[in-house]
């Protein structure tokens, strides 16, 4: 642990007589050495983070913990208590207190660092050795773990710290228990019945461990040492994916699937928690997994045995964040880039949406020389509409201004969690400074991704691991990228953005209504999926850099989006009897989800009738895509539907275009169905004569 804690931070006779007063005594020893700067701020921390929860063990022990802006830098003391001080334990008082202190932003840095503690204090040897101490420095030698009379604990024996920037240590999917292939004398298989002598070795029973707290530090870690210890005695084998405050490590589908149960021992919501779905399952306090770990172990064997499960996954459920979804064991690397690009896209969006319609609103109130406004700062009247356009272009572009660096920030973080933000943010940064634009925001995030994914491949010095996440990944990571960015790729890919932007401003005639056609046909080929969301941020790239092409594209894009749900609700309309009850009603809310840009609006349609319904609303975006070109219709805002009419150029023709293609779509669907309505009457017929038009129509 480094210098984290040192003999000053060491008092072997704690005076204090609560967990106030010790929390203090603690923290004055911290201030006296420069590590807090302000006592009673710290102190008000540590009472913050102890009302979430009591910070007591049993067996003795008290942890007060916080992170708190007055902290400079990751630091442990402790404190021995002759008669015991109550920290909220069940089993009394704790006489031996660790007040372990954090800055504010440096989760990775102490989480690494105290995790080992943490796993340390559930070894008996440890925390005996810690009783009979005679002498500060010799304390502080073996919390840190480098006197000689250190006793490693099992955790540790097991599985090492974890590399530099990864967060929950190799322990998460290390296995804990009985030797591979056989079960212990006495104790049943998997759901099995007990062994009997000349039988075959059963496999051992599996449990997969998920454990997690509100601030992801001591608990976490001591409730996953703690229940590995337990399998281990009772010869189970345990893998635990500790989901800490520095993100977490998924265990391995397989290891998941081989488990024959599951153990939640959390204060936070599990995160992906349908990976685990349909198994045996115990779910509790983050503290019954450290105090009542052989009981949890057991409980989870006897619902295996009795074959109680929870319900499976729904398809297609959890997925909670873009990240939480991307690169999963298994999946080709084409799957994975299309994950981390749409982690860009999804967390650049809002930017997007709020900026762009600002700046539209802006021009709608103020004209369009509103961008040759003064700054708002330095001159706005009250009571002129004028002044009050310029703010709102000026939010808005500000808004707008973070497109591209929160499009390679996030795409890096689809690829490596959060060190991947900052060279992200950085490279995207660097992207707008050299007009590289929406192409240099993508090769930027992807870089940024790719450094930090090799760099935590790196093995480093156990000393070195608690500053990478915070001060190397970022350091070394920035620097590599914007050294490409700056002075290899960047020029070339902004002569590329150049050339691109000049194409768009170029394009007239045939030309733009073929980019009409194809923009079209990717908005209406997925409904709202990669390929409709690939044409729709080729569309707002434009906006970044504005000119009359990129205007038009972007008109193009969000007229062909409307199509499908519009389509969709006319033909409930026009021909009901083809359509389900339920489709029906669908229809009513695709109006509405149709005129708001909503193109998701007639997924519904498409699952249930896909080689009909695709194929018509790809052929309506495509009409509406190339009539909009052909027009010349020009769009500044990014979102809007209908609703943002009065800021499209030549608004008419715009929307005839919409009618046009709706009606397309509509008939095309309406003239399919029907055609599949009449070739199967004759079959139904045969099959079931008294079955009814309406339940033909249903069936096709």
């Amino acid at each position: 642990m480094s210098e984290m804690i040192t003999a000053d931070l060491v008092d072997l006779d704690l005076a204090a007589n609560t967990k106030e007063a010790a929390a203090r005594s603690l923290a004055e020893r911290m201030v006296r050495l420069g590590r807090v700067t302000d006592l009673d701020g710290f102190l008000a921390d540590v009472a913050a983070r102890e009302a979430q929860m009591p910070t007591g063990l049993d067996g003795g022990i008290g942890i007060p913990h916080c992170r708190s802006a007055h902290v400079t830098e990751p630091t442990l003391a402790f404190g021995r208590s002759g008669p015991g001080i109550d920290f909220g334990a069940p089993d009394g008082p704790a006489d031996l207190i660790f007040l372990i202190a954090a800055p504010a932003g440096a989760d990775d840095a102490h989480l690494t660092i105290l995790s080992s503690l943490a796993r340390r204090l559930m070894d008996p040897d440890f925390t005996s050795a810690l009783r009979t101490m005679t002498s500060a420095p010799e304390a502080a030698a073996l919390v840190r773990g480098d006197a000689p009379s250190a006793v490693p604990s099992s955790g540790e024996a097991s599985a090492s710290a974890p590399a530099s920037g990864e967060g929950p240590s190799e322990a998460e999917g290390a296995v804990a228990g009985g030797e591979p292939g056989s079960a212990p004398a006495g104790v049943p298989a998997a759901g099995g019945p007990e062994g009997t002598p000349g039988a075959e070795p059963s496999a051992p029973f599996r449990v997969v461990v998920v454990t997690s707290c509100p601030t992801g530090i001591a608990h976490t870690y001591m409730a996953a040492e703690s229940l590995e210890n337990a399998g281990r005695d009772a010869g189970v084998e345990v893998a635990v994916e500790t989901q800490g405050s520095a993100g977490f490590a998924r265990l391995d589908p397989a290891v998941i699937a081989a488990a024959d149960g599951v153990i939640f021992a959390h204060d936070v919501p599990v995160r992906e928690k349908e990976r685990f779905a349909g198994k045996p399952t115990v779910d509790v306090g983050v503290k019954a997994g450290i105090n009542r770990a052989a009981e949890l172990i057991a409980e989870v064997r006897g619902k295996a045995e009795r074959g109680e499960v929870t319900a499976p996954a729904a398809a297609g459920a959890g997925r909670g964040t873009p990240v939480e979804s991307a690169g999963e064991p298994g999946e080709g690397y084409g799957t994975k880039l299309r994950k981390w690009l749409m982690s860009g896209v999804s967390y650049m969006v809002p930017f997007v949406a709020a900026g762009g319609l600002l700046i539209a609103l802006g021009f709608a109130i103020g004209g369009y020389t509103i961008d040759k406004a003064p700054s708002v700062a330095e001159h706005f009247a009250w009571g002129q509409a004028d002044s009050w356009a310029a703010l709102l272009f000026q939010i808005g572009g500000l808004a707008f201004s973070f497109l591209i660096p929160v499009l390679a920030g996030y795409i890096a973080y689809g690829m490596a969690d959060r060190p991947g933000l900052v060279p992200g943010f950085v490279g995207g940064a660097v992207a707008l400074t050299i007009n590289a634009g929406f192409l240099g925001g993508l090769a930027a995030g992807l870089i940024a991704g790719g450094v930090v994914m090799a760099i935590q491949r790196v093995r480093v010095p156990g000393p070195l691991r608690g500053i990478m996440p915070v001060v190397v990944i970022p350091l070394i990571s920035s620097v590599i990228v914007g050294f490409l960015m700056f002075l290899v790729i960047g020029k070339p890919i902004a002569s590329l953005q150049k050339a691109l932007t000049d194409w768009l401003s170029g394009l007239s005639g045939a030309n733009a209504v073929v980019l009409g056609v194809i923009l079209g046909l990717m908005m209406c080929f997925d409904l709202g999926g990669p390929l409709n969301k690939v044409a729709y941020a080729f569309a707002v790239g434009g906006l970044a850099n504005p000119n009359e092409g990129s205007l038009k594209v972007m008109a193009a894009v969000m007229a062909a989006g409307m199509v499908p749900p519009l389509a969709m609700a006319l033909a409930t309309v026009v021909r009901g009897k083809l359509f389900t009850k339920a489709e029906r009603e669908n229809g009513k809310a695709a109006w509405v989800l149709g005129a708001s840009f909503i193109t998701e609006g007639a997924i519904p349609f498409a699952a249930a009738d896909p080689l009909r319904v695709i194929p018509s609303a790809m052929a309506g975006g495509a009409v509406t895509g190339a009539l909009s070109m052909l027009f010349e219709c020009t769009l500044r805002a990014p979102h809007g539907g209908v609703f943002v009419v009065p800021l499209i150029g030549n608004p008419a023709l715009y929307l005839l275009a919409i009618v046009v293609g709706t009606l397309v779509s509509a008939a095309l669907v309406v003239l399919l169905k029907g055609h599949a309505r009449k070739a199967s009457v004759p079959a139904q017929a045969a099959d079931e004569p008294g079955e009814t038009h309406e339940k033909v129509a249903v069936a096709a």
